[in-house]
């Protein structure tokens, strides 16, 4: 038994299987606002043109491969204990799955407008739909937009099943790459020097709303950031920093008093074979940096000082590495309990809503969620394999704001996620600008003067 799989409960003959609702999902759950779509978004360029009515069978054939994918809330009385996932045979009548978007101008940014605005709903299975979309940047090219409800599957088990759909489509066996293996420290998890957990965390600072509600996307392209030989940090650590100096320079230009920064890492242990539990298995940790460490190192990164920068990347890559090696439960003992079903969910609902209202002067800053390289080739044979891959997570308030990555084919794929109510276009490519100078600022500090840091393999 997994945390996203859990025991299946037998129905009726002719029934749907019952899946309980795993921690992850039924807090979430309890949260949703129709203002903020609960979105999963993954974008992927194909250099040709998948048929749409292969693409259709592959992707629906994928989907009985997987079947936590296929799922729909099950209905139930108020004062249930829990809710359950129906696990279906197929789609829902009347649920079309993948459709294909007319080629226009424009038509790559309304298929991300649409991934953000709309969830597909948790009452239909599967709760996930697939568009084909015609790539007016490289003719003869298309992209796959595949937008997912979170309550139900998280970033990696979608791509995990979109995998799949590729290898149905293509007739190639994918062996995906290992996760990362991850090693007991022999000390505790460091934090940051003076920090803590009862500090209310820095907020990022509000810029100019652009209202209606929902979500805002930039992406970015570029290379994977180098590192010198021998550097005791990997690319992971390379973003967490960029993330923290990219909201303290952001704050700093808005006025809001220094505050520590604390970053929310997914971290996903799964197998990334045709095995791997679907739904949301990933658990969270929490990076903190002081706000006398995001002063150094915005001075390092400005006067180009491969001493000050290595120096913070090497106690973020040491907190890293001890925080997500620490077994623990997916949101913490805190949420383990709260979903205990000893009271009708809706009760639970109510409570679980309220203490995050009264919780979120401590809520971490912004998550940043990095698969690092995609571990599958996404080859759909005749359309040719994926040569970009991006996704994004909800960026709901009081966070507002989601640095997602992923690389693939020596690209590293950046997203920028914010809410509408916190910011608009402009403040958001404003943000990627300060990202992508600090991710500049390591590489050239700690590869272009000589900068080699000493440790173990990044």
């Amino acid at each position: 038994m997994t945390a996203v799989d859990g025991p299946a409960r037998s129905g009726p003959a002719g029934r749907p299987a019952l899946v309980p609702f795993p921690v992850v999902d039924e807090v979430t759950r309890h949260c949703l606002r129709a203002e903020e779509p609960e979105t999963i978004h993954i974008e992927i360029r194909l250099p040709g043109r998948p048929d749409p009515a292969r693409l259709r069978r592959a992707f629906t054939a994928a989907l009985r491969h997987h079947p936590r994918a296929q799922v729909r809330q099950a209905p139930g009385p108020w004062y249930r204990r829990r809710y359950f996932w129906e696990l279906t045979e197929g789609p829902d009548p009347g649920v079309d799955v993948v459709t294909v978007a007319e080629p226009e101008p424009g038509a790559l940014e309304r298929a991300r407008e649409r991934c953000l605005a709309s969830a597909p709903p948790l009452a239909a299975s599967p709760p996930v739909r697939l568009e084909l979309v015609e790539d007016p940047e490289r003719p003869g090219g298309t992209a796959l937009f595949l937008t997912v409800n979170h309550t139900a599957l998280d970033g990696p088990a979608s791509l995990r099943v979109l995998a799949t759909a590729a290898e149905l489509y293509g007739g190639r066996a994918d062996v995906p790459a290992a996760p990362p293996v991850r090693t007991a420290p022999g000390v505790p998890a460091p934090g940051a020097p003076g920090s803590s957990p009862w500090a209310p965390s820095a907020r990022v600072a509000r810029g100019a709303p652009s209202g209606p509600p929902g979500n805002g996307l930039l992406v970015a392209d570029r290379a994977v950031p180098r590192r010198p030989p021998g550097a005791g940090y990997t690319v992971n650590d390379q973003l967490l920093v960029a993330t923290a100096l990219m909201i303290a320079d952001w704050n700093r230009e808005h006025g809001a008093p220094p505050r520590p920064i604390r970053i929310t890492m997914p971290v996903d242990d799964r197998p990334r074979g045709a095995d791997m539990p679907i739904g949301n298995g990933t658990r969270l940790v929490e990076v903190p940096f002081t706000v006398a460490e995001l002063a150094a190192g915005g001075r390092a990164a400005a006067q180009h000082d491969p001493v000050g920068l290595g120096e913070l990347l090497r106690r973020t890559a040491d907190r890293t590495r001890a925080l997500t090696s620490v077994p623990r439960p997916q949101l913490g003992a805190a949420a383990v309990l709260l979903t205990a079903p000893v009271v009708p969910v809706v009760w639970r609902a109510a409570v679980t809503r309220g203490l995050r209202r009264a919780a979120e002067p401590w809520t971490s800053t912004t998550l940043l969620s990095n698969i690092g390289r995609v571990p599958y080739a996404l080859d759909f044979g005749d359309a040719g394999r994926a040569d970009a891959v991006w996704f994004s997570a909800p960026a709901r308030m009081p966070r507002g704001l989601n640095v997602t990555a992923a690389s693939t084919a020596g690209r590293l794929h950046l997203a920028l996620r914010w809410s509408k109510a916190l910011l608009d276009r402009e403040d958001g490519a404003r943000l990627r600008e300060l990202f992508e100078r600090y991710l500049d600022a390591m590489e050239n500090a700690t590869t272009g003067n000589g900068g080699a840091t000493e440790g173990g393999p990044g």
